[in-house]
């Protein structure tokens, strides 16, 4: 079993330090980038990367990544008594919490609007300037969150 645990954890730690990195790219680089092009062209690229990114390799890691942080949880409130076992919970939930669930909750529903925006619309500069300020907004807590969740977890590992 505690090999089980063992791997979960890494597995998880892994994970969550993966969707950091790709969040961190966007809050970085990605949305800066597309900031500093026309709304229209701004638009129709994030549109393309919304696309895009629904894949079997990201939705693995990014629903796979919850699916573990959900059983490390329960692990840790199962075995609440065992060195770790909190920073096994805390990861678990900033995971959960911080990545998953902001993302579920505001950028889907922000992307999901995005892409029935038309891009040479008259209205596409206003849209567009909202949408990347409030979606850069929470893909910076999903930054904070993914890579807090990492730290915990690594630690959980070394207890």
């Amino acid at each position: 079993m505690h090999n089980l645990l063992f791997a979960l954890t890494m597995g998880s730690a892994l994970g969550c330090a993966l969707m950091a990195g790709v969040f961190f790219a966007f809050s970085t680089f990605v949305m800066p980038a597309l900031a500093r092009l026309p709304a229209g062209q701004g638009i129709a690229a994030m549109q393309s990367i919304n696309r895009a990114v629904i894949t079997a390799w990201f939705l693995t890691v990014f629903i796979g990544t919850a699916a573990a942080c959900l059983l490390l949880a329960l692990s840790a409130l199962w075995n609440w008594h065992s060195a770790g076992a909190a920073f096994l919970l805390a990861g678990s939930l900033l995971y959960l919490l911080g990545t998953f669930l902001v993302t579920i909750v505001f950028n889907v529903p922000m992307n999901e609007s995005l892409d029935r925006v038309e891009a040479a619309g008259t209205d596409a500069p206003e849209l567009w300037a909202d949408y990347l300020a409030g979606w850069t907004k929470w893909n910076h807590l999903r930054t904070a969150a993914a890579l807090l969740a990492a730290a915990a977890l690594i630690t959980a590992l070394c207890l």
